[in-house]
């Protein structure tokens, strides 16, 4: 089976971390672009090296969709370590496991700690919980690959904790642009949906008390769905098996071919082939198809199950990102959610790094409730709206800098005049990057004439110190320069080559420090 060009880059970067003794590494790719594949591949090449690979997860079903993939991907077949089977014994060198039997003091005892040489993990948020631990520690030597879609966790803990560094990740908006995951178009629907009474457990709403809290809107979500779902294939998700039985009767009643499954139901497997085929046109189900379900066809998501979770909602909305014949784009149903809290899940979060965008672009968003707008397009436009703030922030603070005569570049003025996002929202995932940075770091920063004083973190201080080398490298404006031109009303000094800047500032110099007459600095041009 032949990679795709990012599947091949992130199985070789998945080797790189581990060649390089980075024992415990994580790759994030998103719902559809076949991370099972990428680790099956990995897998084929551990046991062609002689490794004996355990591949854990906390559902029978997983277990027995990574053996079929492993099998078609590669031709190798899979022991079972899961209620009474048992790998050991057998002459496979790959096992899947089930964490909740291998967890036991029983049957690990049974293993050597060097059994395995290395472990995958498949849904990788999952493994923060105790039980993914306690088989952790028990093979301490052996090489670990988390595999998610979604790296954040309800209780909020970070998967830097277990994780020694992010191998590769593939993001969302990437996939759509390269055409291997389907565009997304969220529309807010103008219902105000009240969850102010809804408490919070574990980091995330209260299931019982949203079912309580959506039953009074449900008739005026079908009618809602009416406008928008009619000719389409659609998945609802909701926080009760009640619940989702109610609205599955509320949607028949309403014209729709609803079906409902959850987990006791009977004829789960029948209900599943009958809405693949098409005799329901809408599935209602509390939070059972999350994981480990795929109907490619899928182009409506409505989620009635408010999360603060992202990567909750990020499996949800996963569920409808695969291609199929004939499905141009996902619609995505939002609500006017009324909550006190403001860390809600929205559209924006499946696509915005910075949280201040996103909270941009749900604002948008809102105030065009009715209109599916494409999400790639919606963030680009807050984007630019955030760096529009950002930039009458930046002027005051300019203001603030000239009168202090600082010799310095503030971080917020160099990135905003380089134009790096990446920079700007930057947020620490592994420990050693929350540290604070080291005094090496911020000697050698100020040397480069950047103030070191605002930056809080080594990770920070790391991407900025690699940043400067590169622009020195490709011969671009070094941070003295942008403080000097751009305090003189120059404009984004940071995308101008070196020489140029150089020039400019020879000019003024030999004009006794003053702007020649022939230059207007608000529209002069570096580039």
């Amino acid at each position: 089976m032949e990679l795709r060009p990012y599947q091949r880059e992130a199985k070789e970067a998945v080797f790189e971390q581990w060649e390089n003794g980075t024992r415990k590494t994580l790759l994030v790719l998103p719902t559809g672009c076949g991370k099972t594949i990428v680790f099956a591949k990995i897998t084929e090449d551990c046991v062609r090296n002689g490794d004996r690979v355990l591949i854990l997860a906390h559902r029978g079903e997983l277990l027995e969709q990574a053996a079929d993939k492993i099998a078609k991907a590669t031709g190798l077949k899979c022991a079972t370590e899961k209620a009474e089977e048992s790998c050991l014994g057998s002459w496979f060198r790959i096992t899947v496991g089930s964490v909740q039997s291998l967890m036991r003091e029983t049957r690990l005892k049974r293993f050597p700690d060097d059994y395995f040489d290395t472990i995958i993990i498949d849904e990788a948020h999952h493994c923060i919980s105790d039980s993914y631990q306690r088989v952790l520690h028990h093979f301490p030597d052996a090489k670990v690959l988390g595999v998610t879609a979604t790296p954040d966790r309800g209780d909020m803990k970070n998967l830097g904790q277990v994780f020694e560094s992010l191998a590769y990740e593939y993001t969302l908006p990437k996939a759509i642009k390269e055409g291997y995951l389907s565009p997304i178009k969220a529309v807010t629907i103008p219902l105000q949906v009240d969850l102010t009474g809804v408490g919070v457990q574990s980091g995330d709403f209260k299931a019982g008390d949203l079912g309580n809290a959506l039953d009074p809107y449900l008739e005026g979500i079908a009618m809602e769905m009416e406008k928008y779902c009619r000719e389409k294939k659609t998945v609802v998700f909701l926080p009760l098996v009640k619940t989702s039985q109610k609205f599955r009767d509320i949607l028949n009643d309403h014209g729709f071919h609803a079906a409902e499954v959850n987990g006791e139901s009977q004829n789960r497997t029948e209900i599943l082939e009958d809405y693949a085929t098409g005799k329901y046109n809408v599935l209602c189900n509390s939070m059972l198809l999350t994981e480990g379900w795929d109907c490619p066809d899928v182009d409506c998501i409505v989620v009635l199950r408010p999360t603060k979770v992202r990567g909750l909602y990020c499996q949800m909305v996963g569920r409808g990102t695969r291609l199929a014949p004939g499905k141009d784009h996902l619609l995505l149903l939002d609500f006017l959610w009324h909550t006190e809290r403001h860390e809600l899940c929205h559209p924006a979060h499946l696509i915005c790094e910075s949280e201040e965008v996103a909270r941009k672009m749900t604002e948008n968003l809102e105030k065009d409730a009715g209109c599916p707008i494409d999400i790639e397009e919606a963030e680009k436009t807050a984007s630019e709206d955030v760096v529009a703030q950002r930039e009458e922030a930046l002027a005051q603070k300019l203001a603030e800098m000239k009168r202090r005569k600082r010799k310095l570049v503030d971080p917020l003025q160099f990135e905003m005049s380089i134009q790096a996002e990446d920079l700007a929202g930057y947020v620490p995932a592994f420990g050693w990057e929350m540290a604070p940075p080291s005094d090496g770091q911020k000697k050698t920063l100020e040397k480069l004439g950047i103030l070191p004083d605002e930056i809080d973190n080594a990770g920070k201080a790391s991407k900025l110190l690699e940043r400067l080398d590169k622009r020195r490298q490709e011969g671009l404006t070094t941070p003295k320069q942008i403080r000097f031109l751009e305090s003189r009303g120059f404009q984004h000094v940071g995308t101008w080559q070196f020489d140029t800047a150089k020039k400019l500032i020879d000019r003024i110099a030999g004009n006794g420090w003053k702007i020649p007459r022939d230059i207007i600095p608000s529209e002069y041009k570096g580039a």
